[in-house]
C-alpha cells in the first residue's frame, strides 16, 4: 500500500467522523419537531410563555412558575382582598378561568397602563390609546381630543406619583374577566389656548386625583391583553 492510498484512507475516515458529529445519530429517543398548532389544540386559551410586552399588553399574565408550596385559599389574596369577601370570590373565579392570573402582577401592569393612558390622552396620541382601550372607551376619548383640537387647546400633564392602586371588584362574565381598580394619584395638569394662556389647571399646583377604572380580558382567548372598558371618578 503506497503513501497516497494511506493518505486517502485517512481523509475518508476523518470526513466520515466529522459528518457523524455534525448530523448526529438516531438513538430512538428523539423528540418530534415542535408543532405550535398542535400545542394550541392541547392547551386552548393559554398564551405563549414568550409574550413580548407591547403598548397594548401592558397588563399581561405571567406564566405559571413551578412551586413546591401550595398557597392556602385563605392566604391566596393576602394584601389584596379579605378572605371570603366578594372581591376574593371574584378573584377566585378569574383564577379558575386563567390559572396564570396573578393579582399583584396585574396591579403592577394596571399602574403602568393608567399612566400611559393619561399621558396619551393629554398628548392626543390616538395610536397608543387604540391599543389600550376598548372601542367604546376609545370613541369617548377621541371625541374629547377632537373637541380640544377644534378649540385649539393644548393639555400639559405631569405625573408626580401614583400613591395607591387597589382592586375593588372582580368578576367573570361569559369568559370575560373584569377587574376594577381604584387609583389615587398626584399630578400637575394645565390646559392652554393657542396663545399659551391658561384656561384650566395650574402649572404650579399638585392635584390629588382619584379614578376608578375597569379593565377586561377574554380569558378564553390566547390574547393576553387587558383593555380599559370603563372609567369613573372616585372618592
Amino acid at each position: 500500500m503506497d503513501i497516497y492510498t494511506i493518505i486517502f484512507l485517512a481523509l475518508a475516515v476523518f470526513i466520515f467522523l466529522r459528518l457523524r458529529n455534525v448530523l448526529g445519530q438516531k438513538t430512538g429517543n428523539e423528540r418530534p419537531p415542535f408543532d405550535r398548532a398542535a400545542a394550541r389544540d392541547v392547551l386552548p386559551g393559554k398564551p405563549d410563555g414568550n409574550v413580548v410586552p407591547m403598548p397594548g399588553s401592558v397588563i399581561d399574565p405571567v406564566p405559571n412558575a413551578p412551586s413546591a408550596d401550595v398557597v392556602p385559599p385563605s392566604d391566596r389574596w393576602k394584601g389584596i382582598a379579605e378572605p371570603d369577601s366578594p372581591l376574593a370570590h371574584g378573584l377566585n373565579a378569574v383564577l379558575v378561568q386563567d390559572s396564570s392570573f396573578d393579582a399583584n402582577h396585574f396591579l403592577t401592569g394596571a399602574k403602568s397602563a393608567y399612566e400611559m393612558i393619561v399621558m396619551a390622552f393629554a398628548n392626543g396620541d390616538r395610536r397608543a390609546l387604540k391599543d389600550l382601550l376598548s372601542s367604546e372607551v376609545y370613541d369617548s376619548f377621541e371625541a374629547a381630543i377632537k373637541d380640544r383640537e377644534k378649540n385649539e387647546l393644548k393639555t400639559e400633564t405631569r405625573f408626580v406619583a401614583i400613591e395607591k392602586a387597589e382592586l375593588t371588584s372582580a368578576e367573570v362574565r361569559d369568559h370575560t374577566a373584569q377587574l376594577t381598580v381604584r387609583f389615587v394619584s398626584q399630578m400637575i395638569s394645565v390646559t392652554r389656548d393657542k396663545s399659551g394662556a391658561i384656561v384650566d389647571g395650574n402649572p404650579d399646583k399638585v392635584a390629588d386625583i382619584t379614578d376608578v377604572w375597569t379593565f377586561a380580558r377574554d380569558v378564553s382567548s390566547r390574547d393576553p391583553n387587558w383593555k380599559l372598558v370603563g372609567t369613573g371618578a372616585g372618592q
